[in-house]
């Protein structure tokens, strides 16, 4: 009974110490990079309004100034991964801090996002969370598709990628980090901490760019999303699924 009781109260000792101190805790921003100039500044600057934050830029290979305009901020850089999931958890594991926060390239944050990040991993019950998403462009469809991604986050607590998800780096480590698959690594480890407790959405939106909607289309690109989702769910390869999503021929002539 006593090792029964010990193993409890060290088990509640671990929960709680994914917890301790964030509302002071260092925040480490890992991007994940791969030919980005075109919106790595705006992105970088966007982090610069916060405070006892680093931010670590993961590059894939960029054969533009990617790597140049990351170190014009004076931010750390580490070339030599080339899948988003491997250049995360590269990136989690040279960080610094005790929350975790990745951030795509083409995305702002809002202001004070990391007093509101800080402020959300002290509810006891929350192991992770994201922003809400708002897409850069005019275009009525966008707003729908806004509209469905809260809806998704709030009701199945299943934020994606580019709401900036944030986690402590102990239940990040716990978890294994990233999937090291090709697509879908954000999906699985969403799935992975919704077993863990609660996934919570910030309020304030993130600001991420629309070049994906509007290269092959609204409609088309939300299509391809609930197709890639199924089929993730009904085993398909990775390999294959990343080709949907990038418009690639399956039969090769």
């Amino acid at each position: 009974m006593y090792k029964q009781t010990t193993l409890k109260k060290q088990k509640c000792l671990l929960s709680r110490n994914d917890n301790t101190n964030t509302s002071t805790a260092k925040i480490s921003i890992i991007i994940p990079t791969l030919n980005e100039s075109p919106n790595l500044k705006a992105t970088l600057a966007s982090t610069q309004t916060g405070t006892n934050l680093e931010v670590i830029v993961v590059d894939g290979g960029s054969d533009d100034n990617t790597v140049n305009i990351a170190e014009s901020f004076g931010v750390k850089v580490i070339s030599g991964y080339q899948n988003r999931a491997c250049q995360m958890n590269a990136g989690a594991k040279n960080a610094e801090g005790d929350i975790l926060l990745f951030l795509h390239a083409d995305t702002l944050l809002p202001a004070n996002f990391d007093e509101m990040i800080r402020t959300a991993m002290q509810q006891p019950s929350t192991v992770a969370g994201a922003f809400a998403l708002r897409i850069n462009a005019p275009d009525i469809g966008l707003r729908l598709v806004e509209w469905g991604v809260k809806w998704r986050s709030k009701l199945f607590q299943m934020p994606y990628g580019d709401q900036a998800i944030f986690i402590t780096r102990n239940k990040f480590e716990r978890i294994g980090g990233f999937p090291e698959v090709l697509i879908m690594e954000d999906f699985e480890l969403i799935r992975q901490l919704k077993k863990a407790g609660n996934i919570t959405l910030i309020s304030a939106s993130v600001i991420t760019s629309p070049r994906r909607w509007l290269r092959k289309g609204i409609l088309q690109t939300t299509l391809i999303n609930q197709i890639v989702i199924i089929a993730y769910f009904l085993g398909v390869s990775p390999a294959r699924i990343r080709s949907w999503y990038r418009g690639e021929k399956l039969i090769k002539h």
